[in-house]
Order: structure tokens, then C-alpha cells, then sequence
């Protein structure tokens, strides 16, 4: 176990590192974002209408926070020629403000890359992979599935740019392989060292 808490560190940081130069070094952390055309006019609107942090979507149903299901059911007849009609949106919001790159938001997702690695390699623990390769492989394919579980969703839901999207979901799979080179070269499954013994 303290070998393969050892390689999601190192993975993780490796994760972390090539998140780094993609948001930093490279473009791809801008793709897909734009600036909002009169910025202060449409913040001074959202302050002067938006208290609280939350995630917010419009437009929305019409309807009280004590709605009911059906109630809002009933309101998807007047809500979804208002949807196709636009504009339609999905924002978080912190109308107050918020820290930007803070020392515990840099924390986080290094903790966060670390943790993904490591259940990716209790993931491998239950394969016989005995070459670095399929192991490196497998752990990459674990990325697939992290990368596009839910960005995705995001696209296909709440209309998330295609070129975002697309380049995140290539972020997080070049991370799970960048990470998946440390960690297939530390870690070994208890079934491929069996079969390499018996072999």
C-alpha cells in the first residue's frame, strides 16, 4: 500500500504539473471561454439582482424555491418556448467576489489529481497486467472514462462550447497518461507478479 500511495503522489503530481502547463504555458486553458460584451453594465445588473453565491440557469420556471414537482411540470408548457426563443444560460456566481488562484484552490486540485490517481491504481490492483504498457494502457483508459463522464454531459445538456469541451476532455485523458507513466512503472498487480513467478 505505501507503494502505490507513493506512486498517486508522484502520478498525482505529474497530473498536476501538465494541468499547470496547459493552463499556463499553453492556450488550451482559454478555448472555448469568452469575455462578456459591456461587462459592467451586465454586472452591475447581476449584483444589483443576485445576493447569494449559487449556481444559477435561465430561464427559469416562474415559480417560488417551494414549488412543487408537479407545479413545475405543469410550467415547462410556458418555460420551453422561452428556452427555444433564447438567450439561455448557465452561470455560477459569486457576487461578491472571489479569490483567484488561492494557494487552497491550487491545494485542492493537486489533492483532487492525487486522489484520481490512486483509485485508478487500486483499479489496476485488481488486474493481472504483467507489462508496463498494458498497465500504462489501462490506467489511460481510466482517464477516458473520468474525462468524459462529465464534460460530455455538459455539452450535450447545458450546451457547453464544442471546442471546451473537446479540449478538456483531452486535458484530463494527457493527464491520466502523463500520471499513468509513473504509476504503471511503480506499480505491479499482485496477479501479474504471480504469473511472472510461475512462468
Amino acid at each position: 500500500m505505501g507503494k502505490k500511495l507513493l506512486a498517486a503522489i508522484l502520478g498525482g503530481l505529474a497530473y498536476f504539473a501538465w494541468m499547470s502547463i496547459a493552463h499556463i504555458v499553453l492556450p488550451l486553458g482559454e478555448i472555448g471561454i469568452r469575455e462578456i460584451p459591456n461587462e459592467q453594465q451586465v454586472t452591475t445588473a447581476m449584483k444589483a439582482n443576485i445576493s447569494e453565491d449559487g449556481l444559477y440557469f435561465f430561464p427559469g420556471y416562474g415559480l417560488p424555491a417551494t414549488a412543487t414537482h408537479s407545479q413545475k411540470m405543469a410550467a415547462m408548457n410556458t418555460l420551453a418556448p422561452k428556452i427555444e426563443a433564447g438567450p439561455t444560460g448557465f452561470m455560477v456566481v459569486h457576487p461578491h467576489g472571489s479569490k483567484a488562484l488561492a494557494p487552497g484552490q491550487l491545494l485542492t486540485e493537486l489533492a483532487t489529481n492525487i486522489v484520481q490517481v490512486f483509485i485508478a491504481i487500486l483499479l489496476l490492483g485488481y488486474t493481472s497486467l504483467a507489462s508496463f504498457s498494458a498497465r500504462w494502457r489501462f490506467l489511460t483508459l481510466v482517464g477516458i472514462v473520468a474525462a468524459i463522464s462529465t464534460n460530455i454531459s455538459y455539452w450535450n445538456w447545458y450546451g457547453f462550447p464544442s471546442n471546451y469541451t473537446a479540449v478538456y476532455v483531452i486535458n484530463i485523458i494527457v493527464g491520466f497518461a502523463v500520471a499513468g507513466l509513473v504509476a504503471a512503472a511503480m506499480v505491479k498487480p499482485a496477479g501479474s507478479r504471480a504469473s511472472a513467478a510461475s512462468a
